[in-house]
């Protein structure tokens, strides 16, 4: 069926090996396509495809065993594009056969089965795979490319029942890992039809490996919450086998959530307070007094928590009374002292103060004096003391007052001014000049 063949009888032409460039099989299938004007010829090309063992005739997409139709139809793209590409737009099933094609010539009499279309199957196919198929392999080599990394994939999710394929890893000698992250990076730029994209997620990818780790870890959280009633846990905290105290401190951390709104978000879906501005500490312990009241109308003003009820090894009764001093509601921030009265929580009455008591220190000499004075001018109505008079205080202390003015006076320069003061108060007007 080479060069110099011309045998315009032919009407069917069976390509068992097709091999060569693609003018090649347009020269050999060229000689059933021939035809004398006005003829109307409808010609017919037969391409065997031999499955390897173990293959199934719809594993066409990830089957190398089709690369023989492959080749025909790059050479019959080489000879009529337009009618090819068309095999790319999904058709509707005709019967029991579903092709992607367009009808060439007469339609069938009654009874006669359907020759008209232009590619056509052994055994049904659905349309949208065939369509596919033809796209990717026939009419864009990039399509080729990726079809190769989807069916990898495809093989690897499979097999393993995830896609997160290691950076590193090869599925046979394809580097699986390197493709699957240009997928990602192609999607998060933007850069990937929608139909790639939902093809992949068929396969279960994961375009975020960051937000895949946050949902695991957020579901242990949960379940932490479920059992502590907050997601201030402290850091050797676990759940579900994960260190979801570390991972929770980790993110209260300044910046850690940037960039992450949505996880923020779910955060405070679980837990309204789960990064205080107060410590996780006193959190925990009011989220456990909160659950202790939660079945008592909401208030623990009407429920005795003392001290020594313990939850979760935590004294939650010497919690509340250490709360409830004036000095310590006082040093709490206005966000602790609204939840605490949220649950009828008050802070106790400040203790009356103590009479201040007289001083037992003992007294110095002026300041006897200044006593003995002060009690010899309340008996007596005068300052004006003899000089060898003796006065005698309550506590039975006996002031020399009469020596003690006259020495006062002498030294009135060196006495400072609180003394000259005291002095003077008393009436002596020597010690106000």
């Amino acid at each position: 069926m080479g060069e110099g063949v011309d045998i315009r009888a032919v009407d069917s032409v069976a390509l068992l090996d097709p091999k060569g460039a693609p003018h090649d099989i347009v020269q050999a299938i060229g000689r059933a396509l021939r035809q004398k004007p006005g003829e109307g010829k409808l010609a017919s090309l037969i391409v065997p495809v031999f499955l390897q063992p173990g293959e199934k005739p719809e594993d066409m997409f990830t089957s190398g065993s089709y690369r023989p139709l492959v080749k025909v139809l790059e050479g019959l793209r080489a000879h009529d594009e337009e009618a090819v590409e068309s095999l790319a737009i999904p058709q509707e099933p005709q019967k029991d056969v579903a092709q992607p094609s367009t009808s060439i010539g007469p339609p069938p009499e009654e009874g006669e089965e359907e020759s008209r279309l232009l590619l056509r199957f052994a055994a049904p196919r659905g349309p949208v795979m065939v369509a596919d198929w033809v796209s990717f392999n026939v009419i864009d080599t990039e399509k080729q490319d990726w079809a190769r990394g989807w069916a990898a994939l495809k093989k690897f999710t499979e097999r393993e029942l995830h896609a997160r394929v290691p950076y590193g890893h090869k599925e046979g000698a394809y580097p699986l890992g390197q493709w699957v992250a240009e997928q990602r990076r192609a999607y998060g730029a933007g850069q990937m039809s929608g139909l790639r994209a939902r093809r992949l997620e068929q396969l279960s990818m994961v375009w975020s490996l960051a937000d895949e780790r946050f949902q695991e870890n957020l579901g242990a959280a949960k379940a932490y919450y479920e059992q502590h009633w907050t997601l201030c846990a402290p850091r050797s905290a676990t759940a579900l086998d994960r260190p979801v105290g570390q991972w929770l401190s980790n993110l209260r951390r300044p910046g850690a959530l940037e960039g992450h709104p949505e996880w923020k978000a779910a955060l405070k879906a679980v837990d309204a307070d789960w990064n205080p501005q107060w410590p996780a500490d006193w959190q925990r312990h009011y989220a456990a007094l909160r659950e202790l009241v939660a079945d008592e109308d909401g208030q623990a003003g009407g429920v005795e928590v003392l001290p020594g009820f313990t939850v979760h090894g935590m004294d939650i009764g010497k919690w509340l009374a250490r709360q409830r001093k004036p000095e310590a509601w006082q040093a709490l921030t206005d966000g602790q002292r609204e939840r605490l009265e949220q649950l009828g929580i008050t802070p106790l009455a400040p203790e009356p103060e103590e009479p201040m008591k007289a001083s037992t220190a003992p007294l110095s000499a002026f300041e006897r004096g200044v006593a003995a004075l002060a009690q010899y001018k309340t008996r007596e109505g005068s300052v004006k003391v003899p000089r060898a008079h003796v006065e005698r205080l309550e506590d039975g202390t006996e002031v020399k007052l009469g020596v003690f003015l006259s020495n006062s006076k002498s030294r009135r320069a060196k006495l400072t001014a609180d003394k000259l003061a005291a002095l003077a108060d008393l009436g002596l007007d020597w010690a106000a000049v």
